[in-house]
């Protein structure tokens, strides 16, 4: 796994489905466009609801990995003039 940068963090371990990525949504308002926001997840679902919520939203999914029973996704916010 390459080891990205990222600005903030957001731990959504242990929190069922659509909750990590209502806290994802909630913890990228902050940010500013091209910041990436590092997300800890255990949900199975995790993978496929983020890319959907990417690919919707215009936000960039740039890694999804495997880690301690859970996963690490890494969301890079859409520039607001986009």
């Amino acid at each position: 796994m390459m080891s990205l940068e990222w600005d903030a963090e957001l731990d959504a371990r242990g929190l069922p489905c659509p909750l990590p990525l209502l806290r994802t949504k909630q913890a990228l308002a902050p940010l500013a466009g091209g910041q990436v926001l590092r997300v800890l997840a255990t949900d199975a679902a995790a993978p496929r609801d983020f890319a959907a919520y990417a690919e919707a939203t215009g936000h960039g999914l740039m890694q999804v990995a495997s880690a301690d029973g859970g996963f690490v996704l890494y969301v890079k916010k859409r520039d607001e003039a986009a």
